[in-house]
């Protein structure tokens, strides 16, 4: 079964707090619920207490479907990253999630507002690449201990952004404890094929992000060199439909393949520039209008 989704980062912005500060927690889910969505991810002004967090959701007919979870399993001893997911895993696992998100944070540049993010991807040694993947298996076990499956998330600015670093990453983990978020977005900027990867490992992907990518924007990042940051600030995510993407092989692969998860929409914007609400609606019509969902 499909179900679907949308993050708040485009109500407010973690790595960003200067966009949507002003916005609350309350108007945020109240106005997930009135696009239409009847899932959501977990951002910093969540509550953290499951109780307190179940409190709020439920009136507005909302479920967390999964949270960012940043390992630095390259960089630092394993056990640190071990440590955290624990207490994340019991906090999503305590709200009903069944998929939690990892992206490895070791090296990365997505939060560096000075380093030009197409031309300075961080590259993975061969020790950095043992690490990463013998740790990603390893908090898959903590995972299933959990009933509960990894979603690692190839993210622009970090070690694996491209579809070589994805196939890499699947081709040498355990199916069984590594799956796979997919977001075309993240691939679209990475000037990838962002069909290659629904193709070639549909069966280890487990959670799916749905964003739309501004192609004139994205030129303009690359020719001014500038950071991811700046990108989204400058708008160069929006709703699917709104950019450059072609969604109908997503979804028509999608429907084809046994998928059953949550789709979430996850366009980061500056809300006082794309209104979240109106953006929200027309993200739940546009789905709706084009895969039936």
């Amino acid at each position: 079964m499909i179900e679907l989704g949308i993050a708040p980062i485009g109500w407010t912005n973690d790595d960003l707090p200067e966009l949507g500060g002003h916005i609350t927690f309350e108007q945020c889910i109240s106005e997930m619920s009135l696009a239409g969505f009847k899932g959501c991810e977990v951002g910093n002004k969540f509550p953290r207490d499951p109780e307190e967090l179940r409190h709020y959701l439920i009136p507005r007919n909302l479920q967390v479907a999964a949270a960012w979870f940043s390992s630095y399993l390259t960089t630092k001893p394993y056990e640190d990253s071990a440590q955290a997911f624990i207490e994340h895993r019991d906090f999503l696992h305590a709200m009903g999630a069944k998929v939690i998100v990892v992206s490895e944070q070791g090296n990365s540049i997505q939060g560096n507002p000075s380093i030009a993010v197409t031309a300075s991807q961080p590259v993975f040694t061969e020790k950095e690449w043992n690490l990463l993947i013998d740790g990603l298996e390893k908090l898959g076990d903590l995972a299933a201990e959990k009933g509960m499956k990894i979603a690692y998330h190839p993210h622009m600015g970090t070690g694996i952004q491209t579809n070589r670093d994805i196939a890499r990453l699947m081709d040498h983990s355990d199916s069984q404890k590594v799956s796979l978020l997919y977001d075309c977005g993240h691939l679209y900027f990475a000037r990838e094929n962002i069909y290659e990867v629904l193709t070639k490992y549909m069966d280890r992907i487990v959670h799916i992000h749905l964003k739309d990518v501004r192609e004139e924007i994205l030129v303009q990042v690359e020719q001014q060199q500038l950071s991811f940051l700046t990108a989204v600030k400058e708008g160069v995510f929006t709703i699917p439909g709104d950019g450059k993407i072609d969604f109908t092989p997503i979804f028509e692969m999608i429907k084809q393949s046994d998928y059953s998860g949550w789709i979430i929409v996850e366009a980061e914007q500056d809300p006082a520039k794309a209104n979240p609400l109106i953006y929200a609606k027309n993200a739940r019509q546009f789905i709706h209008e084009h895969a039936g969902w």
